[in-house]
């Protein structure tokens, strides 16, 4: 018991204390870490080129940064680096045991050359060189044991060796001093050391830095703070920081542009001093800084700080239009709300309710009695209302005085025509507050709608707009007495939307989440998409559609990688954008809980979740910037990319068609991030569009002749300058004019050899053609003569068949004859008995007349003539036939019968067939061949 007792009084102690250590705003700090870089933790010394790239002395080489991308060239010998400094093109560098200079070639990077080498045995062993400096048309190498001198118009060197080790040199105006192991401060003249001062205080204490005043030198000391060297006498430069500087091991001082000074220390961060000896800001790593010890400093030609710390890079936007705020120990925690009332600037956080003084160096107080969330500040009728997650608060000053505690209160709004009343969105849904007697009170809760109310907007007609994350927008219609809803009604569309949120501007009521911003439109009471206004969330840019609307009737808006925000025309009734290219990245800011509050005319404050940031809006102008080409790679499909020449136009082969820019603009700024737009001509029409990305590749290129153009902008300042790169590429080997023309000699061989073809292709169908019409004429012919043939043999078979019928009709006149003769003679020979010689003379007459031998003569002359070399081709199948055989096989052949073939013969019948079957064996034919057939087929 008493131990929670004791937890809660000290724990309301320290909030009835001011915040020290939190209060001051500091310029911003970009940070970069030795892993984002890609080198070694320690950084020995900074310098910048024309180009406004910045270039490190690193323990892993020469480290470059050009805005955008980070380059390591190791060291020639593979040692620390430990000084830099350009000095016109050339970047010059010293390490252990060597130093030299590094050009920049054709292709953007960066080639040693060696010095040392020239000098190398009188260079002494285990020498490092620490610093650079240049006077005139001499280079100053400087070691801890001697100092090279380098005149860059002999190329030759001196070197100065003085009794003791070097501690530091310096270039200061037009002269070259040096500090030497308790000898004191020596001035480099003609070539030679002088002694300037041997003060026992310059010869015990260490110097940091010299610099030039108008009567003579100032000297910075480790642990002594500042001296003044005129007339050879040595003066204390007394310093209201004095006590906090003796307390601090300086390593590195600068002295700036506008003649403050930036003091390093081992252990206690950076000092930034003005030059009237006040300090004006101590950042340390519980500030901001990444380390505490800074080895090196730098102040660039936009004035911003860089920092070589032991663990990493810094840089510090001295002059820039935004400063922040930054909570490192939590007791802030993370701004919500922030309000500018009676000149007292008022930050309400998760933490509760802070102040201080505004433009002051005060540090925040808290308000007692604000413990816990505050969701929103309100001002009105000259009184400040705290929305608070424990009801409604009225500050006054430093007091916090409730007025409501029923529900957490989120917001506030003015009720028309009724100034002594304001409507009030709580946890449970709406309630009242009215003035009376000179005192706001909690009037009533409006009945008939109990869900939370984060976000809403009531009209002239007592019409209030609700938006609820998880429900969507609400229309309600109150009662002329503000004590119940007397309608509700849900919007379909819009519908609900994450981080989705509503506000009045000009009159009119916007709602806003992911698929635009809609407007409400008084006539149909329903929202329509607005345009202009959700052109922000394309491209996937939407993180919160928080709408805030400030004093001065902006309304602002908050995407992925911008800050909009809108204004009204003058002339008319249209929205003027501009954009801020901060991303939410950057502004670390929750989303959904965006805010951001007028403290000046220019001057917004944003809060984040480790604090705040302020900005000048019309400081957002940027016009000495230029933008670089600084690398252009090439490849073929496929295979590693290889650098071009960017000095000079390029020449690509058609194979290394893919094509990478990289360009930059060095700028520093940690809020304001650059842009670029892109145009490749004989590729592109028109510009691409805004992007932050510095790369952009271009694949399969065809062959030509192309133009490069870039061009920048920072937040709305967009550059007139442009870097161009012309570059061609070449047709492949098939397509050159070489090509082309031994194509052509080609096509034209071709042609005629194609020609010849056709020619002798044509030549030959020709031929063909002439020979098939004349084959086809000698198969006409020939079918006309076998026409003519057929008819011919047709006739001979007409005139065989004629003769063949009429030596059939012979062969049956003989045959019939010899018949009837034989009928006559056996008449004859039944009346011979009579003995009537006349008688027997006729029949020794019809017997001569029907004797075989003359018919057969008769008929075989009548048969040959008929069918001829029949019998031959029979006498030559079958040479065993008889004569008797051959003319059995004549009547055969006229198809007789047996029955007329036996006449002929003067046999019988069965003589006949008795010959027949005699003839079939010596013909030797088969059972199944008929005599008859097979005759015929000879």
């Amino acid at each position: 018991m008493q131990k929670a007792f004791l937890q809660n009084y000290f724990r309301f102690l320290f909030f009835l204390l001011p915040i020290w250590g939190i209060a001051q705003e500091l310029p911003p700090i970009v940070k970069y870490s030795p892993s984002l870089y890609g080198a070694g933790n320690q950084n020995w010394m900074i310098t910048q080129d024309q180009n406004h790239f910045v270039f490190f002395a690193n323990n892993e080489g020469l480290l470059e940064y050009n805005g955008s991308n980070w380059t390591l060239y190791p060291s020639p010998n593979e040692t620390i680096i430990r000084s830099v400094k350009v000095i016109d093109n050339k970047i010059y560098t010293g390490c252990f045991m060597e130093f030299g200079y590094w050009l920049r070639s054709s292709d953007g990077q960066l080639k040693y050359h060696s010095l040392s080498s020239k000098i190398k045995d009188k260079i002494l062993d285990d020498e490092q060189f620490w610093n650079i400096l240049n006077y005139e048309q001499w280079v100053i190498f400087q070691s801890l044991n001697r100092i090279y001198i380098y005149d860059t118009k002999t190329q030759k060197f001196s070197i100065i060796t003085p009794k003791n080790s070097i501690i530091r040199s310096f270039g200061v105006d037009n002269a070259i001093y040096f500090q030497t192991q308790n000898d004191g401060l020596f001035e480099i003249e003609n070539g030679k050391s002088k002694l300037v001062s041997n003060n026992p205080i310059l010869q015990n204490n260490r110097i940091v830095n010299v610099f030039a005043t108008d009567d003579g030198l100032l000297i910075q000391t480790q642990w002594n703070g500042f001296y003044q060297l005129i007339s050879g006498n040595l003066i204390k430069f007394h310093t209201e920081a004095e006590s906090v500087l003796s307390a601090s091991s300086i390593y590195s001082c600068q002295q700036l542009s506008d003649g403050s000074f930036a003091l390093g220390t081992i252990s206690n961060g950076l000092f930034i001093m003005s030059k009237d000896g006040k300090i004006k800001y101590n950042i340390t790593q519980n500030r901001g800084l990444s380390n505490s010890t800074v080895l090196s400093l730098f102040e660039d030609t936009d004035k911003n700080l860089w920092i070589g710390l032991d663990n990493g890079i810094n840089c510090i936007n001295l002059q820039t239009p935004v400063n922040c705020f930054a909570d490192n120990t939590g007791i802030l925690g993370t701004v919500y709300t922030s309000l500018l009332f009676q000149n007292k600037l008022y930050i309400g956080s998760n933490q509760g309710l802070f102040y201080k003084n505004y433009g002051s160096e005060d540090n925040f107080k808290f308000i007692s009695g604000t413990k816990g969330q505050v969701w929103s500040l309100f001002e009105f009728d000259g009184t400040l209302f705290c929305g608070h997650d424990s009801g409604t608060f009225i500050i006054d000053g430093d007091v916090a005085n409730p007025i409501f505690s029923q529900s957490g209160t989120w917001k506030f709004a003015t009720i028309p025509h009724q100034p002594n009343k304001l409507l009030q969105g709580n946890y449970f849904g709406l309630s009242v507050l009215e003035k009376v007697n000179n005192q706001w009170v909690f009037r009533n809760r409006i009945s008939g709608f109990d869900y939370s109310t984060k976000y809403f907007e009531i009209n002239n007609h007592d019409e209030v707009y609700v938006s609820h994350e998880y429900k969507g927008v609400f229309r309600l219609q109150l009662d002329a007495g503000l004590t119940k809803v007397k309608s509700k009604f849900a919007y379909a569309s819009p519908t609900k939307g994450k981080n989705a949120s509503l506000a009045k501007f000009n009159n009119t009521i916007y709602y806003a989440f992911k698929d635009g911003i809609f407007k409400l439109n008084p006539q149909t009471k329903a929202f329509e998409k607005e345009a202009v206004l959700s052109k922000v969330f394309e491209k996937d840019e939407y993180t919160s559609g928080r709408l805030i609307v400030d004093s001065s009737n902006k309304i602002w808006l908050f995407s992925k990688n911008y800050i909009h925000y809108f204004t009204l025309s003058k002339l008319s009734n249209q929205l003027k954008q501009n954009a801020i290219p901060i991303p939410s990245s950057l502004t670390n800011s929750m989303l959904g809980y965006e805010n951001i509050s007028q403290l000046s005319n220019s001057v917004y404050l944003i809060g984040t979740t480790d604090g705040y940031y302020t900005i000048n809006i019309n400081d957002l102008s940027f016009k000495n910037y230029e933008v670089f080409i600084t690398n252009i790679s090439i490849n073929k499909l496929n295979q590693k990319s290889s650098t071009a020449a960017i000095t000079s136009e390029g020449t690509f082969k058609a194979a290394e068609n893919n094509i990478t820019f990289s360009f930059t603009v060095p700028e520093y700024n940690k809020y304001i991030n650059a842009e670029y737009q892109y145009l490749l001509e004989g590729f592109q029409e028109e510009w691409s569009e805004w992007s932050a990305k510095s790369t952009i590749n271009f694949k399969n290129l065809s062959p030509g002749s192309y133009t490069f153009k870039v061009r920048a902008k920072l937040a709305n300042s967009a550059s007139e300058k442009i870097a161009t790169y012309t570059f061609t590429i070449s047709k492949p080997w098939y397509a050159t004019y070489l090509a082309l023309f031994i194509y052509l000699i080609l096509i034209i061989i071709l042609a005629r050899v194609i020609h010849k073809a056709y020619r002798n292709y044509y030549q030959k169908q020709k031929e063909k053609l002439i020979e098939e019409n004349n084959l086809l004429l000698e198969i006409k012919e020939l079918e006309n003569e076998q026409q003519l043939m057929k008819l011919r043999n047709e006739q001979l078979s007409q005139v065989v068949d004629t003769k063949n019928r009429e030596l059939a009709v012979s062969s049956m006149s003989l045959i019939n004859k010899n018949e009837l003769l034989s009928v006559i003679k056996e008449d004859l020979k039944n009346t011979s008995n009579d003995g009537n010689r006349s008688i027997k003379s006729l029949i020794t007459t019809i017997t001569k007349n029907i004797s075989e031998e003359d018919n057969w003569k008769i008929f075989k002359e009548a048969f040959d003539s008929t069918d001829k070399d029949f019998l031959k081709k029979v006498k030559a199948a079958h040479a065993s036939l008889t004569p008797n055989d051959l003319r059995l096989c004549a009547y055969l052949r006229l198809n007789l019968s047996s029955k007329e073939i036996a006449p002929l013969l003067n046999i019988s019948v069965r003589s006949v067939e008795i010959k027949r079957y005699r003839l079939r064996k010596k013909m030797d034919l088969p059972h199944e061949t008929g005599l008859v057939e097979y005759i015929l087929s000879i």
